[in-house]
């Protein structure tokens, strides 16, 4: 299907001949009504006729198009707008082509020289552009061409006045293109070489003869159709030949450390590393560029360590070289120490948003108090200072750009309530990578000890923009998975405020990526002030859970699972959702003003009200019916539907250590193809079974007749007791088991 361009306005510049007139032709056959804009001058600027631009009108309306002439300087660019406006009533796509030369060896360059040729090319470009901006936004449409050259991007000898134009028109564009996308402006540069009156100056007659316009302007079209989606482009084009420009970056190399001086000694020693385009980088905006360097900045300062700059595998185009699982999953990180006190403790809570204008939270701000704690989620501190650390840099098969990474999700899962003060250790293992196609996903696992004893674990799953597409596995058992809240209303709503100092109260808990500081930082991330941490909104909504659910009772917490969705301004309200489904708690987080969720999938785990600290579970939560259960759960994964039809029920068990619960388990075998979890059912349980763990693992190999536990009391049997016949079905074969 042929492209269209009815019902378009199209102002081309300098249309009087050359390119100009071949796109005003163009534009005209496919329907589009046009503005022809041209001074009428010479090739260096002077004089003014409008014979030039009255001729192109009267072409395209002998073949039947329909266009206006336009007799004004670029520099009057209201002007050349209103043309379009008065005779067509709007203004579609702005093609920048008059131009101008006045060509001189740099020494011989006279002000007017220069200044003539940046009024030309480059302010005339900025004026007749900026007169249009306001009109495609309020239509959200706009097509926008700039004309550069190959001398602006190679330089040229007695083109110093012009390269620069032609080079600071490029840097235009690429701005217009960042600003105009979310109003669909789209804003494209060509670098052209067409025979025209400008080139015929520089080239030979028969080169001149052979490059002919009309091969330019089917890619000035194609740019300026609503079909062309690209952005930002930059495009050389001659004789029928098209070809993409990008910017090229060598590795680079860091030649300071920590705490000494910089010499110039350095840069020279290290020199053809630093112009070294071996594994280059391919980069496509400004974000790009510094983050990186901001990257390189935070690792000199953590360990002073001089080696190459990360980003040398390019991960935006990632391969099987920058990611390989086989080698990568089960690597560890460097082991770290978090020494604190209950100042941290106390600031933490503070980060989060605890107010001494609620009484309930002195427990958590006051030191002196009866029941002072430390809320649970501080547990991800200490975590994500062993993962901050650089360390991941150094494992073998993560070859890619540390600047891409985003935090994606996290869980945290509590052993015992975390001491108010004291030194912890943690050690990270790389769990799993992930192939999401679009970017990779990183599955940090940290266990936290203090001394030999296990007292919480964190999942990092992190995503890495771009590194996609090695060919790994999309998913992973070992992921803990984010849950769907139920389809209901709310068991309860908590909104709370979040204050302009937010972050920056935050940040002294461990964070410190200016981005949730530094405004002209933020910027460069495409935010329009400093935004707040993930892992902060990540603390307000556990307490509030721990609040409405919990009594603010710290033991009571066992896990939390979130999504990290959307950003949070600092200032902003956020809104907790939360639905009880036993002693798991669903619960999702809003942005109050813009209702945007900012936490999905969210869950937190409490320990029953009657139950103990978990502090009598082995270190890692590891009982002997774990592996029972895990066997129970592939043969459901097996035979689920059969089991189905078989039992129709659904079983609870409370596993109980030292008189204590320690574990919950739910066999669902009445719904769908029946399934195993962890944790309390959400509706009704046909029959629960009460029994200590060592007791379980003695009925279950024989050693201990269930009747005989029921009757001696081992064996707490709750709700329809003769279903407990049917759990024949999925515990025979005890040898197994």
């Amino acid at each position: 299907m042929s492209l269209s361009f009815e019902g378009r306005v199209v102002l081309v510049t300098g249309a009087g001949g050359g390119l100009g007139r071949e796109y005003a032709l163009a534009f005209a056959e496919r329907g589009a009504l046009v503005v022809v804009n041209d001074l009428g001058a010479d090739t260096k600027g002077g004089g003014k006729s409008s014979a030039a631009a009255d001729k192109v009108v009267e072409e395209i309306r002998a073949k039947g198009g329909k266009a206006v002439a336009n007799y004004d300087s670029v520099e009057d660019g209201e002007k050349l707008i209103q043309s379009a406006l008065d005779a067509f009533g709007r203004i579609d796509v702005v093609v920048n082509n008059a131009g101008i030369l006045r060509d001189r060896s740099f020494a011989r360059t006279s002000d007017l020289d220069w200044d003539l040729i940046q009024r030309v090319h480059l302010r005339g470009s900025f004026l007749v552009t900026r007169a249009a901006w306001n009109h495609m936004k309020k239509q959200n449409f706009g097509r926008i061409i700039m004309t550069a050259s190959a001398a602006g991007i190679y330089g040229n000898f007695g083109q110093a006045n012009y390269s620069a134009a032609k080079l600071g028109m490029l840097g235009l564009a690429n701005t217009l293109a960042i600003e105009g996308r979310k109003y669909n402006i789209y804003c494209n540069t060509i670098a052209p070489v067409a025979g025209s009156r400008l080139t015929e100056t520089v080239m030979p007659p028969d080169l001149v003869a052979s490059l002919k316009p009309e091969f330019v302007a089917p890619l000035v079209l194609w740019l300026c159709h609503e079909q062309c989606l690209e952005n930002g482009g930059l495009f050389e084009t001659g004789a029928g030949w098209i070809g993409k420009l990008r910017w090229e970056r060598s590795v680079g190399r860091t030649v300071r450390q920590k705490n000494q001086p910089m010499t110039p000694e350095a840069v020279r020693d290290q020199w053809d590393k630093i112009c070294d385009f071996t594994d280059a980088t391919k980069l496509t905006n400004v974000q790009d560029s510094l983050m990186s360097i901001v990257s390189e900045l935070s690792r000199v300062e953590s360990d002073g360590e001089v080696r190459a700059n990360p980003t040398a595998a390019a991960a935006s185009t990632a391969s099987a070289l920058g990611i390989n699982p086989s080698e990568a999953v089960g690597q560890k990180l460097p082991s770290t120490t978090f020494s604190f006190t209950h100042t941290q403790c106390i600031l933490y809570a503070l980060g989060v948003g605890m107010s001494t204008k609620d009484p309930d939270h002195l427990r958590f701000l006051y030191e002196g108090h009866e029941d002072f704690g430390c809320l649970p989620t501080f547990g991800v501190i200490p975590s994500q200072a062993a993962t901050m650390g650089g360390g991941l840099s150094s494992i073998p098969g993560l070859n890619i750009d540390f600047t891409r990474v985003l935090h994606g999700e996290q869980y945290l899962e509590l052993y015992k309530p975390f001491p108010t003060s004291g030194s912890v250790t943690s050690e990270t293992t790389i769990a799993d990578v992930l192939d999401k196609g679009s970017g990779a996903v990183i599955l940090l696992d940290v266990n936290t000890y203090s001394g030999e004893e296990l007292i919480c674990y964190n999942q990092f799953s992190v995503f890495v923009v771009g590194a996609g597409g090695f060919g790994g596995r999309r998913t992973s058992e070992k992921a803990k998975a984010p849950l769907p809240p139920p389809k209901r209303s709310p068991d309860a709503v908590v909104i709370d405020s979040t204050t302009r100092d937010q972050a920056a109260l935050y940040r002294l808990s461990g964070d410190w990526n200016p981005l949730h500081i530094d405004p002209s930082f933020a910027a460069i991330g495409g935010f329009k002030a400093p935004i707040l941490h993930g892992l902060c909104s990540f603390g307000f909504a556990a307490r509030h859970v721990l609040k409405q659910f919990a009594d603010n009772d710290p033991s009571r917490f066992k896990a939390i699972k979130v999504r990290f969705a959307k950003p949070v301004m600092p200032g902003q309200s956020l809104q907790t959702e939360m639905w009880k489904e036993g002693n798991r708690i669903h619960l999702q987080c809003k942005v109050k003003e813009t209702d945007a969720v900012v936490l999905a999938g969210a869950y937190v785990d409490l320990h029953g009200a009657s139950e103990a600290s978990p502090e009598s579970l082995t270190p890692g939560g590891v009982l002997q019916s774990e592996l029972v259960f895990a066997e129970i759960g592939r043969r459901i994964k097996d035979a689920g539907s059969e089991l189905v039809k078989k039992v129709n029920a659904v079983f609870g068990w409370e596993i109980t250590k030292d008189g204590k619960s320690a574990a919950q388990w739910t066999i669902d075998l009445k719904n769908g193809s029946g399934s195993l979890h962890k944790g309390p059912h959400g509706g009704k349980v046909d029959v629960t079974f009460t029994v200590s763990d060592e007791d379980f693992l003695e009925v279950v190999q024989g050693n201990l007749n269930p009747q005989k536990a029921f009757f001696s009391g081992k064996l707490k049997v709750k709700g329809n007791i003769m279903l407990s016949q049917k759990l024949e079905v999925i515990l025979k074969d005890f040898a197994k088991l």
